[in-house]
């Protein structure tokens, strides 16, 4: 049997699609899903390399699924970090309210390997206030300033992971931490007094964009009634008859903002209720181009210009996280493991 050398940290995520907004909630069932019981990989390389240190991300939702039993999953793989000896926070954050371009909202969850009775921040507190440490002395609250706009619940996770999986509910608000099974969660609020970057910043010169991201007039009907508010009867496959309505997205993007979450069917040319399009100085509709979306997620100019076609190259930012969001997070992370290693 191999051994695995000491390892600091593990980066990852795991699947999002049985947690994820874009599936109606009788779909997002979670850990149980096909892909959503990939978490228990993760848990078994933690259990296997026991890092010092972990990093993972997935979609909002996470902690609300699965739709039945809000709360399940994410107490299960709280459950099972505890087990393995993690103190664990997490954070739900939107890029564009720490002056980021786009409205992307993700979970981040960082762990810390216990390694003494007592859990304390860089300046050697102990954990006697998961209110300071929510916001103020944890690697989220660092990275990321926030105030908290309720009480702080609580509650303490079951031992049994069974229990967990079969009964457990619980509302976890969209900060908290876990350490030893007991939780605190509180609702908080970004805290952010920096440059705020728009979608019009990343904006390429049209002149500068290819003929083929340009919406020909032939299609701006079918764009706008695909962008548009609905409210209209229709009929499936099997001859059901039910009523479908949906609410209006901007036409064209508004550039004054921070950009919609880019989604991974972003490129190609056939109209789309989804994928974004500005109108130009010249009052040209176009898509966005291929550098415009690896702005938007922070990534340099060409990033993913390895000879994919256009299309794989959305999907790619489409499943990206905003680079500059990361950084922050990773920042306040080297600064942790490094003033431990002095202690």
């Amino acid at each position: 049997r191999r051994t695995l050398p000491p390892i600091d940290l593990v980066v990852g995520g795991f699947p999002c699609q049985d947690y994820s907004v874009s599936r109606i909630l009788s779909q997002a069932i979670g850990i149980k899903g096909s892909k959503g019981v990939l978490w228990w990989e993760i848990e078994r390389f933690l259990r296997i390399a026991r890092p010092r240190y972990l990093f993972l991300e997935n979609v909002d939702r996470l902690l609300r699924s699965p739709a039945h039993q809000r709360g399940r999953d994410f107490g299960v793989m709280l459950g099972c970090l505890a087990a393995l000896g993690y103190t664990v926070e997490w954070r739900v954050v939107n890029a564009a309210d720490y002056g980021f371009a786009q409205r992307r909202r993700r979970t981040f969850i960082v762990g810390r390997r216990i390694e003494a009775s007592s859990f304390g921040s860089p300046k050697g507190r102990p954990f006697d206030s998961p209110t300071d440490f929510l916001l103020r002395d944890g690697v989220l609250a660092r990275a990321l300033p926030a105030g908290a706009e309720a009480a702080v619940g609580t509650t303490r996770l079951p031992e049994d992971l069974v229990g967990l999986s079969d009964e457990f509910a619980f509302e976890f608000e969209n900060a908290g931490v876990m350490h030893v099974r007991d939780v605190w969660t509180v609702k908080v609020a970004a805290q952010y007094g920096g440059p705020r970057q728009t979608l019009g910043e990343v904006l390429l010169d049209e002149n500068d964009v290819a003929r083929e991201y340009f919406v020909p007039r032939t299609q701006l009907k079918q764009w706008r009634y695909l962008k548009g508010a609905k409210s209209e009867a229709r009929a499936a496959k099997t001859g059901f008859r039910y009523f479908y309505t949906e609410g209006p997205l901007s036409f064209p993007e508004p550039l004054d903002q921070p950009s919609r979450t880019i989604l991974t069917g972003e490129g190609g040319s056939s109209p789309s209720r989804f994928k974004h399009v500005v109108r130009t100085p010249s009052g040209k509709y176009r898509r966005l181009t291929p550098v415009e979306l690896e702005r938007l997620n922070g990534f340099p100019d060409g990033w993913t210009d390895t000879g994919m076609p256009e299309g794989r190259r959305a999907f790619c930012m489409g499943n990206a996280l905003v680079v500059g969001l990361v950084h922050r997070i990773a920042r306040e992370l080297a600064s942790d493991a490094a003033v431990r290693a002095a202690a």
